[in-house]
């Protein structure tokens, strides 16, 4: 049996939780996770093989046992830690935005004047921001999360898989727009018009399932005001918790993902589809929901359909329309990253 370890120090823990989840009964590898204290109050990490740990500790953990491979779960910063890492051990890196692993020296430092300075300048000056390159260029493997971004220098590790759970019967068709109500990375705007000028007599709620602030939440509140008594709408004020974000999926019969064209990570420009994955992929896998995507967003997932104009008619019969996800059950989707990691060790 291979010994993995897994470092989750900076963010995505669900992805960490995800992996976590489905490496956890594997007979081919054992893994080690070492989360920060803010990732692993973020996951139900109770395991015995789940590690506190930081910048300053992570080295000093690795080197008490051998590792065949080190698996970075996010490598935004912290990069002279990262670097060595990539130095001393076989390391594959997941990548969530790929123009920005990609930037040069020249435009790392040009972005540090455009937004965030404060935050930028403290990693130029302590956190090593000008490594960030290396860290990527020095992974023995580049890892990404959809098919769809993969090529030859970056390989697909196909780590979600699809939950068995009894669905709870719905009075109503429920739709579901999960993630933070932002217009950053959906366009929420689009969706609260065709809501508020909806046609259909059908009963519809819609669940906002993701916490809204700010402008967002004020247009939730007048838009709650408006509506015709055949359609109502949730929100969240504070942060949607596991529990009740995976009781929400479970329930809903459609998934309305919004998704923006385009976003930004580090003033850089990141393309969802072609060089960012949304979250709201892994999300319809997961839970074995059928998912409406702008027709802009590139997918060959039979369950991932393109918005029609009359998106609500559109719901009504994918309510009712089956999609298989047997190709991504726990087992398939887990004998597929094993031979992912065990190729990375043995090339």
């Amino acid at each position: 049996m291979k010994k993995i370890a897994y470092i989750e120090i900076d963010t995505h823990a669900e992805i960490a939780q995800d992996f976590l989840n489905l490496t956890k009964n594997s007979d081919e590898i054992s893994v080690d996770f070492y989360f920060s204290k803010k990732i692993k109050n973020q996951t139900s990490a109770l395991e015995k093989h789940v590690f506190l740990s930081d910048k300053k500790m992570i080295l000093q953990q690795l080197q008490k046992k051998k590792y065949d491979l080190v698996i970075i779960g996010t490598a935004h910063r912290y990069f002279s830690t990262f670097l060595e890492i990539t130095k001393r051990y076989k390391t594959a890196v997941i990548v969530h935005n790929r123009a920005f692993s990609a930037l040069s020296k020249g435009s790392l430092f040009k972005s540090i004047f455009k937004k965030d300075i404060f935050y930028r300048l403290k990693l130029f000056f302590r956190e090593g921001l000008m490594d960030c390159g290396k860290v990527f260029k020095n992974a023995k493997g580049l890892l990404v999360l959809d098919h769809h971004l993969s090529d030859e220098k970056h390989l697909f590790l196909p780590l979600f898989y699809t939950k068995k759970f009894q669905k709870p019967e719905n009075e109503t068709l429920t739709v579901v727009i999960p993630g933070g109500v932002s217009q950053e990375r959906r366009d929420y705007n689009a969706v609260f018009n065709k809501i508020k000028n909806a046609a259909h007599g059908q009963n519809f709620p819609f669940v906002f399932l993701g916490k809204a602030q700010g402008e967002h939440l004020e247009k939730l509140k007048e838009l709650q005001k408006s509506l015709p008594k055949n359609i109502k709408i949730v929100f969240f004020h504070e942060r949607v918790s596991t529990h009740l974000f995976d009781e929400w999926m479970k329930k809903s019969d459609v998934l309305w993902c919004p998704v923006q064209s385009e976003t930004e990570f580090f003033s850089c420009r990141e393309m969802y589809g072609k060089t960012k994955m949304t979250g709201n992929v892994g999300d319809a896998i997961k839970y074995g929901k059928p998912a409406i995507f702008p027709k802009s967003y590139a997918s060959t997932h039979e369950f991932l359909v393109a918005e029609e104009d009359d998106v609500f008619s559109q719901m009504v019969v994918l309510q009712e329309k089956r999609f298989s996800f047997d190709h991504y059950s726990k087992e398939n989707v887990l004998r597929a990253v094993e031979k992912v990691i065990l190729d990375l060790i043995l090339t």
